[in-house]
């Protein structure tokens, strides 16, 4: 179903920051949809063809560009922004890699790895290895509105007025929520994905550019201290699911118990799936979802990391 847009705004009105003294690039009233183009997070370094040169010399301070940012007419600090995302498109190739220093396992995986992806739009997937298919649900990872904080911030980590929150269910349908900190509220995005797991754990999905459909609410009926959404239909949308493979990891540091399920999924895909440490630790990142199963039976929590068994081929 095609969205109409009264605006738009080239990929090129981009920032490398947030920073509430930029000044916005187009302002709308609510109710006024808007199409908004993005580049990928890697900000174009990164090209079909490219090897691991290309993550090697990647230019960390270019990363997570948002196009933005948006005034929308009316909205002031202790409003809540409603975002109605009602389309995304992204294109036909992304790429997933290994940064050395970055991801929820960098100090085990040192090494620079890039895989370059063809998407599969008739079947909804793209290949990762011979037998091995990930299913495709584009969504943004990076959506918010500009910070109270004077000066320029990383757009890499998330803040409570949105940014980099990578969740996957940013997808068209979903409704998202933020808390306004800032006259006209200034929102910008970017960081469009073809997929995820939740968690991203090697810190990359599959990265794309994207061409995002919006409408906005501004509320003052209500107040927010962080974001929250609404998400249309199942959570598993573009394949039949055939059950899943999940480890866990169990002790009284939950970030540590999230490692260690990581490090048993990595551990049984390199068993059993003939894979190298690092194609499987960008798969995990890429297919698997990372769940918090326990947190009341102290001392000990626990962590699960569940894999589709849709992604092989029977």
């Amino acid at each position: 179903m095609s969205v109409r847009s009264i605006h738009s705004l080239d990929a090129d009105l981009y920032q490398h920051f947030w920073d509430n003294s930029v000044p916005p690039v187009l302002t709308v009233r609510p109710g006024e949809p808007v199409t908004v183009a993005t580049r990928d997070s890697g900000n174009n370094q990164i090209q079909p063809g490219d090897g691991v040169e290309s993550v090697i010399n990647l230019d960390f301070s270019r990363v997570n560009p948002i196009t933005g940012p948006i005034a929308i007419e009316g909205a002031r600090p202790g409003d809540v922004l409603q975002v109605d995302i009602q389309a995304i498109e992204v294109r036909d190739w992304g790429w997933t890699a290994n940064i050395p220093g970055f991801g929820l396992l960098a100090d085990e995986y040192p090494e620079p790895y890039v895989k370059l992806w063809e998407c599969d739009w008739e079947r909804h997937v793209a290949q990762f290895k011979p037998g091995i298919h990930v299913p495709l649900d584009p969504f943004v990872g990076v959506i918010g509105v500009a910070p109270a904080e004077p000066g320029q911030h990383s757009t890499v980590p998330p803040r409570r007025v949105g940014g980099n929150m990578d969740i996957r269910f940013m997808r068209a349908g979903t409704t998202l929520y933020l808390p306004v900190d800032m006259e006209n509220a200034l929102f910008s995005i970017g960081d469009a994905h073809c997929a995820q797991g939740d968690g991203e754990v090697c810190g990359v999905a599959i990265e794309t550019a994207g061409t995002v459909t919006l409408n906005f609410t501004s509320h003052r009926s209500f107040e927010l201290a962080y974001p929250m959404y609404d998400v249309t239909g199942s959570l598993v949308r573009t394949s039949v699911e055939r059950g899943y493979h999940a480890t866990t990891g169990i002790g009284p540091d939950l970030l540590e118990a999230t490692r260690d399920a990581v490090r048993g999924m990595i551990a049984y895909l390199s068993r059993t799936r003939d894979l190298e440490p690092i194609e499987a630790y960008v798969l995990c990142s890429v297919a698997g979802d990372l769940k918090i199963s326990e947190v009341v039976d102290a001392p000990n929590w626990v962590v699960s990391f569940l894999l589709p068994n849709n992604l092989f081929d029977s």
